[in-house]
């Protein structure tokens, strides 16, 4: 069993976190049964969000009555202080505990601190001195946000999207953290879909000391597959290496890592999908990309207003307008019976 020590925070888990997200998708029954088992199964810490709908209230009926025995982070997006206070009860609430293990800012436009009008930093303070607040986190997809974040010595963690199709800007991210005695959580180990090797995505993550990959699990069969690791962790083979270097060749870095910061669009497309199709369509069964629902989602691109909207806003500087472009050609080929390239 591989474990990780998350920082300073003193929790040290099996390096295989329950992304938490996704059980919001499936009923409540499904759920805590999902989760339940990944406890059983070796899986300690469990990462949510008050903007997650119901997935808070369902890891509390599923960790009613034994709060001790797990880690629990979930996050709040308010950008006030009166937001945070309403967003922690409800979050404790749904929880059905006391305490937050780990509580997060939710991606947050700034890296709020003491003294920057928002009042958001005093209040995580103070909500730590009452006990409620264990540990004190940030999630974000801005590098710029993120090593404001690091260098502040504010956050025991950062979370920040982590996978092995990683520039040296995340790289230098993940060292950062570790220098600064910061936990890591990487989210998007998979890139949001794109990459179906979970074994070559666990064992790229298990070279970087400090670093707790969120996987983000809905299905018994995906939960499977990370239990298996925990007695079986995969290793960086050379055939491993040979899998990470084809998805890098055929990914590249200007992908859409589907984050959503850029949505909503004026002209009503759904970008964080459309502009990542030709991918999906290659390392997906097409079938399900071809249906006339997401036919009718990549027409909707025609629409376009050129507002540049979509650009300024992407954390990652990709050009979102050409991206949208060069699907919808590929898909419009496809479609018409060709392969693309």
């Amino acid at each position: 069993m591989v474990k990780v020590m998350l920082g300073s925070t003193g929790i040290c888990v099996n390096k295989n976190g329950f992304g938490a997200l996704p059980i919001q998708r499936i009923s409540k029954a499904a759920a805590v049964s999902l989760v339940r088992r990944a406890y059983e199964g070796g899986m300690g810490f469990f990462d949510t969000a008050r903007f997650y709908t119901d997935s808070e209230e369902k890891l509390g009926e599923a960790f009613e009555g034994m709060r001790d025995q797990v880690y629990l982070a979930t996050k709040t997006m308010a950008l006030t202080a009166d937001e945070f206070w309403k967003d922690l009860e409800t979050s404790l609430e749904n929880l059905k505990t006391d305490y937050v293990d780990l509580y997060q800012f939710h991606n947050p436009p700034f890296c709020p601190k003491p003294g920057d009008s928002s009042g958001l930093y005093e209040a995580m303070l103070e909500a730590k001195a009452q006990g409620k607040v264990r540990h004190i986190g940030i999630t974000n997809h801005r590098l710029q946000v993120a090593h404001e974040a690091i260098d502040s010595g504010l956050y025991e963690t950062l979370q920040f999207p982590f996978c092995y199709l990683a520039t040296e800007r995340e790289l230098e991210l993940v060292e950062k953290c570790r220098k600064a005695h910061m936990g890591f959580l990487a989210m998007k180990g998979l890139s949001g879909g794109l990459l179906t090797n979970s074994g070559a995505a666990y064992a790229f993550l298990s070279q970087f000391e400090g670093v707790l990959p969120i996987w983000g699990i809905q299905r018994e069969w995906e939960l499977d597959e990370f239990l298996s690791y925990i007695d079986n962790p995969p290793k960086m083979t050379e055939e491993m290496k040979a899998v990470i270097e084809k998805d890098k060749a055929e990914l590249g870095a200007d992908f859409c890592r589907a984050c959503g910061y850029c949505m909503p669009c004026p002209a009503g497309i759904e970008i964080n999908t459309c502009a990542r199709m030709s991918q999906l369509i290659r390392r997906s069964p097409s079938h399900l990309q071809l249906t006339p629902e997401v036919q009718a989602k990549m027409k909707k691109i025609e629409e376009c207003k050129h507002c540049g909207a979509c650009k300024k806003k992407c954390p990652f500087g990709l050009d979102t307008p050409a991206l949208l472009e060069k699907n919808y050609k590929d898909y419009q080929e496809i479609l018409a019976g060709k392969e693309i390239g």
